[in-house]
């Protein structure tokens, strides 16, 4: 008898096992719809602009995502955000010194493969479309002219960019916590007339995100 009920432990035990790990399975291979806010801590790099010196601006990111899993272990994540950018920046034109700050909204499409070695931690990477909804100039100098400004505010500024992004979720359950490192792999100049400074942009991203 004591055998019996022995036996009757171990098969529940290793039965017990088996489903948790089968439910595991089940939900890495589910599709998920999601949605996830949190902040953008931008900047610039490889500026071309005389004496140009940037500083980091932040920002808000918000919007949602899917995940389409191909298997287990990899997937297909495509994200839509609003995404707030920008920098701060001072230097010098025609001669002048100058303090800048330009905030930029940004529509970002990224298109994300998904790595998912455990349960709870998901590598992802990708190509990302961004287009610019809106811009917001400052503009301050010691000698302050009008053209100045005017060269600013009027320089051609392209409106699609493509970037690159990478980083990691950490899931649990339906809560995700996303942490991104993304950059523009073409510079804001539109048709590369610009006075102003030319730069790319590159930002760091925290998000906490639901998913259904």
């Amino acid at each position: 008898m004591k055998k019996i009920i022995l036996m009757l432990v171990v098969i529940t035990s290793v039965s017990a096992k088996i489903n948790a790990q089968s439910e595991k399975n089940d939900n890495a291979s589910k599709f998920h719809i999601g949605i996830k806010g949190g902040v953008n801590v931008s900047n610039v790099y490889d500026t071309k602009g005389q004496d140009f010196v940037a500083k980091a601006k932040t920002g808000v990111a918000i919007g949602g995502f899917v995940q389409i899993p191909i298997g287990s272990l990899i997937g297909i994540q495509p994200e839509i955000l609003y995404s707030q950018k920008g920098f701060k920046g001072t230097g010098t034109i025609l001669g002048s010194p100058y303090s800048y700050k330009r905030s930029t909204n940004y529509l970002d499409i990224p298109v994300l493969l998904t790595i998912k070695p455990t349960e709870m931690l998901t590598i992802v990477a990708g190509p990302q479309y961004s287009f610019l909804l809106s811009e917001k100039n400052e503009f301050q100098s010691t000698l302050f002219t009008s053209v100045q400004e005017q060269q600013f505010k009027n320089d051609n500024i392209r409106k699609n960019i493509l970037s690159f992004t990478g980083g990691a979720d950490f899931n649990f359950d339906k809560l995700v916590i996303g942490i991104r490192g993304s950059w523009d792999s073409q510079n804001n100049a539109g048709d590369g007339t610009n006075n102003t400074p030319r730069y790319k942009n590159v930002w760091y991203q925290a998000t906490l995100g639901y998913r259904f």
